[in-house]
Order: C-alpha cells, then structure tokens, then sequence
C-alpha cells in the first residue's frame, strides 16, 4: 500500500470530504462533543480555502491505496512565508505514514510557490498534530497571527 498526493481544487467530492472530516475532528475535539453537521457547514462557510489554489496557495488529496485518506494546504502569506493549514489524516489511515509524507508534499508545494519559510498554529490539545511538526522539525516561534482557536506558533526554514 502506498501514498499518493495530488493538487486538487477544494471543492471535489474528495478535498470536500475531508475537509468537512477535518472541521468536525477539530471542532469535535475543541467542544468535547460531536459537532452538528450545521455546525460543520457553517464552520467551512467563507473558510478562505479559495485561496489554497495557485497562485496565492495550493490544497493536496492525499490517497491510500487509492482512498482519500488526507489532506492539507499551504497558503503564501508573503514573498518569503507560507502557512501551513487543514493537514489532517482520516483515523483508519494513521500509523501508515501518511502524514509525514503529506508534510514533506505540502513543503515542496510552498517552495513551488516561492516560499523559504513554512509558519503555522494550532492548539495545544492536538498533540498528534504538534508531534509530528516536531519530528519534522518544526520549532515554537512568536505568534504571527492571532484568533480564538490559537494556543502555539511553529515554524521551518524550506
């Protein structure tokens, strides 16, 4: 079995499936209950994903074995930066490899766009997340931005 990751519009029957996966994990985890399927929906509403497409982003469908499995997105935020956004791997697929590669496809993306540096945020509770940007080398950074679901700031020199 092995991973393939393609550049695809967020709007396909598969990004926007994995998309509505990845809004109801992190919001479900945030509210520590199951988000409501108007919840999702309003949440992906006017998310600014338009902008994951060349030239001002990219969004990759990662499949396993043929199956859209994962997915994540890189927009430039200026010359030199690139924020990472929306990676996420469905549970069935975890422990295969998937979101580490995902990750080393999301940073040839960014540099494919110009970019020589990847920033993100997250929330401290999801610890898988922070994990694997630690062992891909990703370090705390000050906060570049700011909003109500940002706990830390990481960042890697491309």
């Amino acid at each position: 079995m092995t991973w393939t990751f393609t550049p695809e519009p967020v709007d396909t029957p598969d990004a926007a499936a994995l998309r509505r996966d990845y809004y109801d994990d992190v919001a479900s985890r945030y509210w520590r209950r199951p988000a409501t399927a108007a919840e999702i929906d309003e949440g992906l509403a006017d998310d600014g994903a338009e902008l994951l497409t060349p030239p001002t982003g990219r969004f990759l469908v990662g499949r396993y074995a043929g199956e859209a499995a994962g997915c994540g997105g890189v927009l430039l935020l200026d010359a030199e930066r690139a924020e990472l956004t929306r990676v996420f791997v469905r549970h069935a697929f975890r422990g295969t490899g998937g979101a580490g590669a995902l990750l080393g496809r999301l940073e040839d993306a960014a540099r494919e766009l110009g970019a020589r540096r990847m920033v993100l945020n997250t929330r401290l509770d999801l610890v898988e997340a922070r994990a694997l940007y630690g062992r891909h080398g990703y370090g705390e950074i000050p906060a570049y931005c700011e909003g109500p679901y940002m706990d830390v700031w990481y960042g890697k020199e491309l």
